[in-house]
């Protein structure tokens, strides 16, 4: 087959706990996109995230047939990259190891898990389509002090948005003219769970588990919690261990303290004068803020640029007070927002077309 950089047709996946977005694209150019939303009493139906696969493929299927999408002549498919073992950042084709290791969910349930499934079940379907993944959220790049977590028996972990910190690191690096391995950058991705990465010369040597624990609270995340009071709560005999387990991913932060996890919501909210809206809101740039600070130590304040993005960067309110805590450090540049499909689709393109070494998964 031959590939070319203009015209091939690459099918990114992009699995949300509540979404599953998706798009074609014929080189760069966006064919069109969609956003598959998913009612509550749908997702809870099933007891596993690996359970929702067919559901969500077929839905995906459905689409680009109803748009007269020969879904053969597509090149490529590329997921979102979940929960596998931790691996260096890349490009990576989906393998049998991979889909067992997601199937089985051996470092836990995440919607990202489905991305190279649905991907890899695409491929088989259709004889010369590629299956990969890029950049999942287990990239490990940490330095082996940064792993140290206090006690023996823990290990800091390296789980956080590594596709679209990368991405916009790269967009970043080029509005400068000069090279994302060049650059020292600390990245805020502030979505449904915050991560903030210290990226040295193309790798981030330290940052927050944005899943299941660390860092910032979010808009459905508790970030880092008191450790001896959560010691108590667990053996409180109030919670099972999957309600505890909810409180800290799912319905953790603004979700438990607002009951919602709109961060736009609670800014209106603020706005319009409701005190706790915007007493959490502050809480939230705050903690941000305070992190971006660790960040800048671990790089020995040697940064070139901090940089906001993901959802939470739309709010102008969140943006600025994090740069009032942290733009004595380096100057702050907003991306709001995230373009993880635009990211996936072009980092296809590079595999199918030869330009960057497609990996091999070894778990």
């Amino acid at each position: 087959m031959i590939y070319d950089m203009e015209n091939n047709l690459i099918l990114a996946v992009n699995p949300g706990s509540t979404s599953t977005k998706f798009a074609l694209f014929k080189g760069e150019e966006v064919l069109f996109e969609m956003t598959l939303r998913h009612e509550k009493d749908e997702i809870e139906r099933y007891d596993k995230m690996t359970d929702q696969f067919s559901f969500r493929k077929n839905m995906i299927v459905d689409a680009l047939n109803e748009k007269g999408i020969d879904i053969s002549t597509i090149d490529a498919v590329v997921g979102r990259g979940g929960l596998v073992n931790p691996i260096e950042s890349g490009i990576y084709e989906v393998n049998d190891l991979m889909v067992l290791h997601l199937t089985e969910a051996i470092n836990g349930e995440h919607a990202s898990n489905l991305g190279a499934l649905i991907a890899r079940d695409i491929a088989r379907e259709y004889p010369g389509i590629k299956a990969y993944i890029v950049d999942p959220v287990v990239v490990d790049e940490m330095e082996p002090v940064a792993r140290l977590a206090g006690h023996p028996l823990f290990s800091r972990k390296s789980i956080f948005h590594a596709l679209n910190q990368k991405a916009v690191a790269r967009i970043y690096a080029a509005s400068q003219g000069r090279r994302y391995e060049d650059m020292n950058l600390v990245i805020a991705h502030m979505g449904g769970g915050i991560s903030v990465g210290a990226h040295r010369k193309g790798r981030v040597i330290d940052v927050n588990n944005a899943l299941n624990g660390d860092g910032p609270y979010s808009p459905e995340r508790s970030g880092g919690l008191p450790a001896g009071q959560l010691a108590d709560l667990c053996f409180s005999g109030k919670y099972t261990h999957k309600e505890i387990k909810s409180m800290i991913t799912g319905r953790g932060g603004m979700v438990a303290y607002l009951g919602t996890n709109s961060f736009k919501d609670i800014c209106e909210k603020a706005e319009a004068g409701d005190c706790e809206s915007e007493r959490i809101r502050t809480g939230a740039s705050y903690q941000i803020g305070k992190e971006i600070g660790a960040m800048v130590a671990v790089l020995n304040g040697d940064v070139d640029a901090i940089i906001l993005t993901g959802g939470m960067a739309y709010q102008k309110n969140n943006t600025e007070k994090i740069a009032e805590m942290v733009s004595s450090f380096a100057p702050v540049v907003v991306y709001p927002g995230e373009d993880e499909l635009k990211a996936l689709a072009y980092n296809g393109l590079l595999a199918i077309t030869g330009k960057v070494e497609v990996k091999d998964y070894k778990g």
